[in-house]
Formats: C-alpha cells, structure tokens, sequence
C-alpha cells in the first residue's frame, strides 16, 4: 500500500521515514493565511489553535487528494495531511520565519512552558471509491529551559533552524538542549503524532505495519 504525504517537511518526512514508512511526497497548493482568513472571518473570530491546524492540515491533504485523482487515477494508499501550531501565554505562533522575530520568542519562552498543537488529515485513497477521510488533532505540552542565555539564543538563532519551524524550536536536532521536558507523545512536537496517524489509519481498515517499507515506496 502506498502512502504520500501532502507536506515537504523534513521533519515529517523523517518522522515517517523513522518509522519504516517510505512516502511520496507532493507540496500541496494552498495559501495558508487566505484559508485561516476566511475561516477568521466566517467565525467572526480567529479560530483557537487546536481548530486552525486541522483546518489546515485538512486543506492541504485534500488538495493532494485531488491532485492524485487527476494525475495518478491508480493510486491505491494513503495521504497524510499535517499543520503545527505553538500555543504560549495566550498566543499562537506559527514559523517566526525572521532571526529577530525567532530571538524574541525565545526570550519569552525561556522557563515558560507551552502546547503544541498538531492536526492531522489522513485519506484511504483507492481507484474508482471515493476517498474517505479521518482525522484527529494532537497535543504535547513543551517546558524550556529557564537558564538559556541570550549568548546562546543568538547562537541558534543564527543556526537558521529555528526559522522554519512552529514555535521557533525542534526538539529532536539543536533546539533539543533547551527543552526540559514534554509531556505527549514527542513526535507531535517533531511535527506529527505517529501513535496518531496509527490510530486514524486503523479507522480507514489500514493496518499501519502493511505501510512499511525497506527503502522504498511501494
């Protein structure tokens, strides 16, 4: 059985890849802040973070859904959708993309501790059915450090690794020395929950360990 995931992420990638799955992976087509726009605006509000990811996260495997349809009408498999999200003091962040703006959340989240929110949109995709979608949204809670330095701040700031990442912080590469502790199952705070993309693919009568692979899709 094949699997795609609708993301370029290296660290959902990895994740999955860590996990004996070998998916293809397709970009999905979607402007991210016009789909939380419109949502904002049709709720009259902005929407808390645990609805924003899979909101997001549902855009963009559906996206890929179609996309499948139309250029691969015998894929047989399934496609993971997933979007991040870091909750802090009453405030979402997303990527800091920036250095300053990366710096200045590690600032305030030196000793504070925050949640991780993390969507999930999984599709049973099969030739001439109709697809058929579960999903679920995950949660770890993230504790940092109180002693980081500025010093050392700057110094993972300048990495670039923070930049590109919710939260402005991994916990499995550099980042990973000025977390203390979490609380959840740590891959969500990688970028998606393996125990929850399990649970979904059993839902679609997919057991997981027939997605495993020896180096390659299949």
């Amino acid at each position: 059985m094949r699997v795609c995931l609708a993301s370029t992420s290296p660290a959902r990638l990895m994740l999955l890849r860590q996990g004996g799955i070998e998916p293809v992976a397709i970009a999905p087509d979607v402007d991210e802040d016009a789909v939380a726009a419109a949502a904002a605006q049709a709720r009259g509000g902005e929407l808390p973070p645990g609805e924003l990811v899979l909101l997001l996260a549902r855009a963009k495997a559906a996206d890929v859904v179609r996309r499948l349809a139309q250029d691969q009408p015998d894929f047989d498999g399934i496609v993971i959708g997933g979007d991040s999200m870091f909750a802090l003091g009453g405030r979402v962040y997303g990527k800091p993309y920036t250095p300053e703006e990366a710096a200045r959340r590690w600032r305030e989240m030196r000793g504070a501790t925050g949640i991780l929110y993390s969507g999930h949109s999984v599709h049973r995709v099969a030739p001439g059915a109709d697809p058929v979608e579960a999903t679920a949204v995950a949660e770890a809670s993230v504790a940092f450090a109180q002693d980081v330095s500025d010093a050392e701040i700057d110094a993972y700031v300048a990495s670039g690794e923070p930049l590109h990442v919710a939260g402005a912080f991994t916990v499995d590469s550099l980042g990973g020395a000025f977390i203390t502790r979490v609380e959840g199952d740590p891959s969500t705070v990688v970028g998606m929950s393996l125990s929850t993309l399990r649970r979904l693919a059993a839902d679609l009568g997919v057991t997981w360990t027939d997605l495993w692979t020896s180096g390659s899709a299949s």
